[in-house]
């Protein structure tokens, strides 16, 4: 069977819709059409690749690993391409980065300004998730290039050095901590606490250094960012906990205050990582040395 990039390309697609229908609107084509794609794929691989029921579709476990390996060959052919109009006048390209939030609030926006301005035919697609959800995308080659925090790293991925942050805790004016030059998390538990989506670093942290104390952590509220972490804190709902830099920009508008946690895990170290350093794009290749160049 000769496999056909446009078959491995909708089969992806409908993995990651989990849906025919949704990955046919993705494609804009017809239904019918990709499912007679998927149909003669399944067929010339002699496996089947989906499960249908009445809620969608899901990759057998034949169907996961056709989704590793097509991602790769696909990514290489998109590289071929990319390569080779690189000679057409001008480097130009893509590239996927998916980075925590801590890295896309504090430092990606003024590098990538920076990148871009140098090399305006570049495009970057940037996808915001947690470390542990980053370290696996780059394994998967689903991005080329990721950015999160140090420990999070439980894959064979090369790693660089990216930047430091500082974790503090945020509270509101006329806090009992709020006059306070430190404040150790044992002393922030005794108050309601708000925390990022559960699977955050900084959240993982928390359930460790609360085990560590003896105590429970059961954040009063989950929140998707730091912004809504932040006007929560200013509601007076509990005390957050995020990197210094990403609460600077709300201590005058919301009123709030950080103060420095007395605790060795507020530093934290990021890295940038990818697979193999030697077999990313060009483009990929100058966006990780700009990365590094601040470091």
């Amino acid at each position: 069977m000769r496999l056909d990039p446009t078959s491995l390309r909708l089969f992806v697609c409908v993995a990651e819709e989990g849906s025919i229908a949704a990955a046919a609107e993705r494609a804009h084509l017809a239904a019918a059409a990709v499912s007679k794609r998927i149909s003669e794929l399944e067929h010339g691989l002699g496996t089947a690749l989906l499960r249908r029921s009445n809620k969608g579709v899901e990759p057998t476990t034949a169907g996961i690993e056709l989704v590793h390996l097509a991602r790769g060959v696909l990514h290489d052919l998109d590289d071929i391409v990319m390569r080779m109009r690189d000679f057409g006048g001008g480097l130009r390209g893509q590239v996927r980065v998916v980075a925590n939030i801590s890295a896309i609030t504090q430092f990606l926006p003024a590098q990538l300004k920076s990148f871009l301005a140098d090399y305006p035919r570049v495009d970057v697609h940037l996808d915001e998730r947690v470390s542990t959800a980053i370290v696996r995308a780059v394994a998967e080659n689903a991005a080329d290039i990721g950015i999160f925090t140090a420990c999070a790293v439980d894959a064979e991925l090369e790693t660089f050095p990216y930047r430091c942050d500082e974790l503090v805790v945020v509270v509101p004016g006329g806090h009992p901590l709020a006059a306070r030059q430190s404040v150790s998390i044992r002393e922030a538990l005794d108050f309601d606490l708000i925390s990022l989506q559960a699977g955050s670093q900084i959240h993982l942290q928390l359930v460790k250094a609360a085990s560590e104390a003896g105590r429970v952590f059961k954040p009063r509220i989950h929140v998707p960012g730091y912004d809504a972490l932040c006007l929560m804190v200013q509601a007076g709902l509990g005390l957050g906990i995020l990197p210094r830099s990403s609460a600077a920009p709300y201590q005058d508008t919301l009123g709030i205050r950080p103060v420095r946690l007395d605790e060795p895990w507020a530093a934290r170290q990021l890295v940038i990582g990818v697979r193999a350093y030697d077999s990313l794009s060009a483009v990929a290749r100058l966006l990780v040395e700009r990365l590094r160049e601040d470091a």
